[in-house]
């Protein structure tokens, strides 16, 4: 069986819906995963944009240390503070600044960005990474950790 993530509020490939753009809705979406490795103690799940004009793309979500009998997250629980995650969760800091989803918000005018949500299989009931982490430090803790990964990934544009 193959690690693989899907979601209810949007195909692979496909547009991501207002409801995950910061200017709208600015909720996370409702995301299963299945067929996770053997040896899966723990989950992580990120949303980052590749194509963000920073140089170093932009994290719109981490979450780390969602229980190994979890498998999925429901549209909404990247709300900050995190009272929709499953008990023992954190989510770090985004590139907005603040822990929690933040949507998708590409200049306009810069044409589409994708935005890839990953689902992480960590061989490790907990991460030793706290809300005020970067993507880059849960990535680097993640790096270490991860037995498998899938992903599904969206785009969006702000025609201005």
């Amino acid at each position: 069986m193959s690690f693989t993530v899907t979601s209810t509020d949007f195909s692979d490939g496909g547009v991501l819906p207002d409801a995950q753009v910061k200017a709208f809705g600015n909720t996370s979406p409702q995301l299963s995963w299945s067929g996770a490795p053997e040896g899966a103690k723990s989950f992580a799940v990120t949303c980052y944009d590749p194509d963000a004009p920073t140089g170093s793309g932009f994290w719109h979500w981490t979450v780390a240390n969602i229980p190994a009998d979890v498998s999925a997250l429901a549209a909404g629980a990247g709300a900050v503070g995190g009272a929709h995650l499953p008990k023992g969760a954190v989510q770090g800091r985004t590139d907005y600044g603040e822990p929690g989803f933040g949507g998708a918000a590409p200049p306009p005018g810069h044409g589409p960005h994708r935005y890839i949500f990953t689902v992480f299989a960590v061989d490790v009931e907990r991460l030793d990474v706290t809300e005020d982490n970067s993507g880059a430090v849960f990535g680097f803790n993640l790096h270490f950790h991860t037995l498998a990964k899938a992903s599904i990934t969206a785009t969006y544009e702000n025609r201005g």
